[in-house]
């Protein structure tokens, strides 16, 4: 059998400068980028108002390197709101037309956009009269002339010099895929807020994590009157081990809170006083519960001075309490 590392190795070019040749195709791809970007037209709202008027799903497909990219695009297209999968042409035409629905929309991928795999989703799609969108260099082709909307690619040469294999243009095709995507979520004024539902794990689901998510209830208040004697004022603390006690007026409100410098402060005849006479009136750190864990990190962290917990109020009332320990847990950095 023959070896091909060999036969690899003996074709190696003397004096090959991997830098420079990395560095031609990112500039041709560059190129072609701008190149793109220029030749928006209205065929991109076109395609962005049959995304936003559908009622079903998007469907995106393609064949090969094309399909691979609109999988991605179908995960992009889902992490932001809209519901999208990925439909292989070839086992469309072997049942799965079946999950296309006509409330559906259908992006189809395909550079010279005659994929012959692609025939059977373009007749679904006519005869059930489903919006098809067309992301091709070929305007012309079958996929072109079938389509509804049509995002020309760019004219512009693959990167590669001697064989033609896909690089500058699925580097276009993702690119109109983030554009879109980003377009439509613009569009049906998606939030950080929607964003972290669909991302509740790792990095980015922690950073868009809030307050309420993360701070400990009612229950575990450390909450006294201002009336309260001290000696019953720090069995709440002791109790609630928060190293903190939070003091309410009658009408529920915060009105102060108890550290550890005031009671230093107050330490001769500390017993003799009431919650409210140690208090430092008017906490400055407080939180709403809406507010993102890592804004809260950086208010904790804010001097003067810095903390370790905050009470989490809404209306003037406590309703939570959070430590820097419970956002450092929940991998907020």
């Amino acid at each position: 059998m023959k070896d091909l590392g060999a036969s690899r190795e003996g074709r190696a070019t003397s004096g090959f400068d991997a830098i420079a040749v990395g560095r031609r195709v990112l500039a041709a791809e560059a190129e072609a980028l701008t190149a793109q970007s220029a030749a928006l037209d209205d065929s991109f709202t076109q395609a962005v108002d049959l995304l936003f008027a559908s009622k079903g799903r998007i469907v995106c497909t393609g064949m090969g390197k094309s399909g691979h990219v609109a999988r991605k695009i179908a995960a992009t297209f889902a992490s932001t709101g809209s519901s999208a999968f990925f439909v292989h042409p070839a086992e469309a035409s072997h049942g799965d037309l079946g999950m296309i629905t006509p409330d559906d929309v259908i992006l189809g991928l395909s550079k010279s956009g005659e994929a012959p795999e692609l025939a059977d989703v373009i007749a679904y799609a006519k005869r059930f009269s489903i919006p098809l969108i067309a992301l091709t260099a070929e305007p012309g082709s079958a996929l072109g002339q079938a389509a509804d909307a049509v995002l020309k690619l760019a004219d512009a040469n693959e990167a590669t010099v001697e064989v033609n294999a896909p690089t500058t243009s699925t580097t276009l095709q993702i690119a109109l895929g983030d554009a879109l995507a980003v377009a439509l979520l613009e569009r049906r004024g998606f939030k950080p807020s929607d964003f972290r539902v669909f991302h509740p794990g790792g990095k980015l689901g922690a950073m868009l994590r809030t307050v309420g998510d993360l701070m400990h209830g009612a229950d575990e208040l450390p909450l006294v009157a201002a009336a309260t004697p001290m000696k019953d004022a720090l069995l709440v603390m002791t109790e609630k081990r928060w190293g903190i006690i939070g003091v309410t007026g009658a009408d529920g409100r915060l009105t102060g809170a108890i550290t550890d410098g005031d009671l230093r402060r107050h330490i001769e005849g500390l017993m003799s006083h009431t919650a409210g006479e140690v208090m430092t009136a008017g906490p400055k750190k407080t939180v709403p519960p809406g507010m993102l864990a890592s804004e809260a990190l950086a208010l904790m962290s804010d001097p003067p001075p810095a903390v370790t917990v905050l009470f989490v109020v809404e209306a003037g009332k406590p309703v939570g309490i959070l430590h820097v320990h419970d956002i450092l847990r929940a991998g907020v950095m």
